[in-house]
């Protein structure tokens, strides 16, 4: 829980009387006694900026806003997730090493040799994969990285605030890796990569359009600034400022150049949607870094505590994304919790397999950020060792559900769209890659409702069938399909559903 406060006072450290307004009332206490009420229940306050403001007397007087900060008692720390966007070669690797490590990049990519994952990344310097990096902030607001030779525990320990960066493939041979990155992680923000000195190229206008198919906030980071002379980096500068007050896009550019700016783009970028943070920065001079570090640790979270507290009391439901084979552990899953709680030692059933059906299991250990957590909560990602469970009867899109749940499983599916290109026209029969949540699959076009075909930018229902096995889905969902350079976006509006079977526990 965070929140942001003004404070007026007459002599800042003096102890004297002040307005301090919290939750729509305002009353008269001693200033001193704010640091004395945030300790009885456990918050944390950080001194934002502070001005002295005109008053009738001769005295001076201040306004000062902090930030509080309250982790709650049931956390171990405010996770905010991130995913990482841009053309490759815009430096979104070598910026998250700059950060994540503490420190500054060689010129050559140094910086992002850590982030790899395969032998064929570190030869070619292009990401390939999803990979995860973690950035704390303590409760003073101080950078907790890798700089003084901490592990992701001690980092975890730590910070009172973490950021997660998910880091995305910026290739289009890659582009199914990257919407699947958008669409099962649930990243609450996005941060688009642009180079200075190519501009808008390649993958990012497609990237773009992506975050705001699927309603990801996104700020921008405008890269490389060392390289450019200042005229190029302007021209970088003002060709997104065109981009985004174009009327598909209707954003509102907010450029960041002092830490007063980072200040106000958190707070406004937060409370609208429409407000774009743009920063320019260097990973090897350093230029501009700690501007969007102060962002970064200001940047409150999407969902309020009302709304984390509705998704906690429903039934549990994890998506898997990930799935792998740990020694002396057995087989693990990463992904997110939907909704519900987890517990160690929690008997689910996870499904559906080929044939609709679930089959039963029990969570052993949970783990988030590589550090022990007994308690999985309703939008936090995390893996889960599952002991000796046949690793081969898990794939990517499936769920693991209460057994009281009753899960909507379906071959068959209708959804809401908007064609957003085609070469030709979209008719029957088409076969196209559908992205629904954490659910990647080919799925045939069946039938158009009124119509006989679609072109670009025509809206419809129309109907979806599975190719190889059924798939669990939700009413209301973001549905994304592309096939080659044909794209659409849309909802799931019904389902034909089928008889689930969950095995016994």
């Amino acid at each position: 829980m965070e929140g942001f406060f003004l404070i007026p006072s007459f002599q800042p450290g003096t102890g004297k009387e002040g307005v301090c307004v919290v939750g729509g009332m305002s009353a008269w206490i001693p200033v001193c006694c704010i640091n004395f009420l945030s300790a009885r229940v456990g918050a944390d306050i950080t001194v934002l900026r502070e001005r002295e403001v005109e008053y009738d007397s001769d005295s001076p007087r201040h306004i000062t806003e902090v930030l509080i900060r309250k982790v709650p008692d049931n956390q171990q720390f405010l996770d905010l997730r991130v995913a990482v966007l841009g053309n490759v070669d815009s430096g979104k690797s070598t910026l998250l090493g700059v950060l994540t490590q503490g420190e500054l990049d060689n010129g050559r990519g140094r910086a992002r040799l850590n982030l790899f994952r395969h032998l064929h990344e570190i030869q070619s310097g292009r990401t390939s994969s999803i990979s995860f990096e973690i950035l704390g902030f303590n409760s003073k607001g101080e950078v907790v990285n890798y700089s003084e030779s901490r592990t992701a525990e001690q980092i975890c320990e730590t910070a009172s605030k973490m950021i997660t960066f998910i880091d995305l493939a910026g290739h289009h041979k890659y582009l199914k890796t990257t919407i699947f990155g958008l669409t099962s992680y649930c990243p609450d923000f996005a941060m688009l990569v642009v180079s200075a000195n190519t501009g808008i190229a390649g993958t990012t206008r497609e990237h773009l359009g992506l975050a705001m198919a699927l309603k990801v906030p996104f700020f921008l980071v405008v890269s490389k600034v060392d390289l450019c002379s200042s005229s190029t980096v302007e021209r970088t500068l003002r060709q997104l400022e065109r981009t985004l007050k174009q009327p598909g896009c209707n954003k509102v550019p907010f450029m960041v150049r002092s830490e007063d700016d980072a200040v106000t783009a958190a707070q406004q970028f937060a409370q609208s949607p429409n407000i774009t943070p743009i920063f320019a920065l260097s990973s090897v001079s350093g230029e501009s870094l700690e501007l969007l570090k102060v962002f970064l640790n200001i940047l409150p979270p999407l969902t309020n505590s009302h709304e984390q507290e509705e998704l906690m009391q429903q039934l549990p439901e994890f998506q898997v994304d990930e799935i792998y084979s740990v020694p002396e552990v057995g087989t693990v899953v990463g992904g997110t919790l939907y909704s519900g709680v987890c517990k160690e030692g929690e008997r689910l059933v996870v499904g559906p397999t080929d044939g609709g059906g679930f089959l039963p299991l029990k969570v052993c250990s949970i783990q988030r950020n590589r550090s022990a957590c007994r308690v999985l909560r309703a939008g936090q990602a995390a893996t889960l060792a599952l002991g000796a469970f046949d690793r081969s009867l898990l794939r990517k899109g499936m769920v693991m559900v209460s057994p009281e749940m009753l899960p909507t499983v379906c071959w068959v599916f209708e959804a809401e769209i908007v064609l957003l290109f085609h070469a030709t026209s979209c008719r029957r029969g088409v076969q196209v890659t559908v992205h629904v949540g954490n659910v990647r699959q080919t799925a045939v076009l069946e039938h158009i409702h009124g119509k006989d075909e679609l072109r670009t930018g025509e809206k419809a229902v129309v109907r979806f069938r599975f190719i190889k096995h059924p798939e669990y889905l939700k009413i209301g969902t973001k549905l994304l399909f592309r096939e080659g350079v044909t794209k659409g976006i849309g909802h799931v509006c019904s389902l034909q559903v089928i008889a689930t079977e969950t095995g016994g526990l």
